[in-house]
């Protein structure tokens, strides 16, 4: 197979498998992205979320008006610009991440043990490390 198929078939594998799995999630995709992006990322505003995201800002701020109704993320002046709000990851708003990053990894997990051999585990133990190096290549381009 060459790198154009195998790129092709990854593409689809792979985001596939990221939306089956995010059919054991709890909340709506958006809320679950911004809290994803403020605890990688530290504080951020609503446009840098969405610009990261690659949505309008529209989408994402209809997201952060739940999020901080919930109580999961919290919203200050931003230091430097007075008309932006910066916005934080709550304590509250970290629990609920980690309850669902937790029930995704065991879900997920499941299906590995389940579905793969011992020896096809060991192959995708051993495919990890190449799929990260190929991820970091492709940010830093």
């Amino acid at each position: 197979m060459d790198g154009n198929h195998m790129a092709e078939e990854l593409r689809r594998t792979v985001g596939e498998l990221v939306r089956t799995v995010r059919a054991a999630d709890t909340m709506p995709p958006a809320e679950a992205a911004v809290l994803g992006y403020l605890d990688r990322s530290g504080p951020l505003t609503t446009a840098d979320i969405a610009q990261q995201r690659g949505v309008s800002h529209q989408s994402i701020a209809k997201a952060v008006k739940e999020l901080l109704g919930q109580g999961l993320v919290r919203a200050e002046a931003h230091p430097s610009d007075g008309r932006k709000l910066l916005l934080h990851l709550t304590p509250a708003g970290g629990d609920r991440l980690a309850e669902e990053r937790r029930r995704r990894a065991g879900w997920l997990g499941s299906a590995i043990d389940d579905a793969l051999s011992s020896e096809e585990q060991e192959t995708l133990a051993a495919a990890l490390p190449l799929l990260s190096r190929l991820t970091a290549h492709l940010k830093a381009k």
